[in-house]
This record gives C-alpha cells, sequence and structure tokens, in this order.
C-alpha cells in the first residue's frame, strides 16, 4: 500500500571527452592504488628536504638582515655625528 517514490537520477553527461576524462581519472586512480607506497614515500622524503632547505634559507635571510641593520645603524650613527667632528672610520 505505501509507495515509495524515488528521486529521478541526474542526467549523464555523454560526451566523447567526457567518457574519456572519466576512463582516464580510474586508470590513473587505480594506476595510483598499485603502485605501492615508494612514490609516497619518496614524495614526503622530497617535502623533508625542501623543508629543511627552507629553513637553512630563512636562517640565513635573517642573519644578512641583521647585519644588514647593524651596518645601516652604524652609517646613520656615523652621517650624524660628522656634525660634531667625529671621525667615521669603519
Amino acid at each position: 500500500m505505501f509507495h515509495t517514490f524515488r528521486k529521478a537520477a541526474p542526467p549523464r553527461l555523454r560526451h566523447p571527452a567526457t567518457d574519456f576524462l572519466v576512463t582516464f581519472l580510474k586508470a590513473r586512480v587505480e594506476r595510483a592504488r598499485s603502485a605501492g607506497t615508494d612514490r609516497g614515500a619518496s614524495a614526503i622524503e622530497w617535502v623533508v628536504i625542501a623543508a629543511v632547505v627552507v629553513g637553512i634559507v630563512a636562517a640565513v635571510a635573517v642573519v644578512i638582515s641583521q647585519a644588514l641593520e647593524d651596518r645601516a645603524d652604524s652609517v646613520g650613527d656615523c652621517i650624524s655625528g660628522i656634525d660634531g667632528g667625529s671621525d667615521c672610520n669603519p
């Protein structure tokens, strides 16, 4: 006596390009699942290496920035002291 109504399925796109894309993506997913964990481990190694390199670059940037700031302060002090007759030898 009770009737259940089903929702109509959305229309499927039937186009050769869409069919190709779906087939291509299914093949890629299957290849990724069956490839093993070597590729994932390699990707993780590259991420770790990249993180280390970024850390080193950041540390060098901080050191250079601090050295430039100190030297700029020294030059600024020298320029402001010229009027007072001080000698600015580095």
